[in-house]
Parts: structure tokens; C-alpha cells; sequence
């Protein structure tokens, strides 16, 4: 139960997200796609992230860390490939849309714990 309480306060994160980032060029067509778009990011995450990272830890040492937020607009632009009704226009609009998900989501799971 827990999980799927995660994976809608996470479609709601993506929603608010491409409502306030639409001028960016992120736009998601609903909420069913906003969940498939949560599960999707929740898994690239989980698989493919930690391999990157530890990939390029030399460089993210040299930039001081930033090259993390790089990673993460990484699989924003994958996960926008990859689900039909989601779309990431530019690179400051992904960034921007994994922030505002990450501040989001942990404002609505601190309010629902």
C-alpha cells in the first residue's frame, strides 16, 4: 500500500511540475500519464541511475557535485522518450521539472506521513 501511495504522491509532483514548468516546454497529457511517468522515473532511478553515478564519479568530483543534476536531467529525457504524452523540450525545463518533483514530492510524503 505504501508503494502506491509513493507513486501518486509522485504523479501529483509531476503534475504540479509540468503545470508551473509548461512555459519550459514540459508537458504531461493527464494524470494517467503523470503515473506512468512516476513509476517510469521511479525506475530508471532505481536501475540505471546508481550505474551512472558511480560511471561518473571522477567528473562529478571535478565539477563539485553538479554533474549529479546533469544525471538527473539524463533520465527525465529518457523517461520523456520512453512515455508517450510526456515531453521535455529543453534542458533548463528538465532540470527544473526534477527539482521541482523532488521538492514536491517530499513536501506532499512529509504531509501524508
Amino acid at each position: 500500500m505504501g508503494l502506491i501511495i509513493r507513486i501518486l504522491i509522485s504523479a501529483v509532483a509531476v503534475l504540479i511540475a509540468s503545470y508551473v514548468l509548461r512555459s519550459f516546454g514540459v508537458y504531461v497529457d493527464g494524470f494517467g500519464t503523470a503515473v506512468i511517468v512516476a513509476i517510469v522515473l521511479g525506475l530508471l532511478n532505481a536501475v540505471l541511475k546508481p550505474i551512472l553515478v558511480v560511471l561518473t564519479i571522477p567528473i562529478t568530483i571535478l565539477t563539485l557535485g553538479l554533474f549529479y543534476l546533469v544525471i538527473n536531467v539524463l533520465m527525465v529525457y529518457l523517461a520523456a522518450s520512453l512515455v508517450g504524452g510526456f515531453r521535455v523540450d529543453n534542458f533548463l525545463g528538465a532540470l527544473l521539472f526534477s527539482v521541482i518533483v523532488s521538492v514536491v514530492s517530499s513536501i506532499i510524503g512529509s504531509i501524508v506521513d
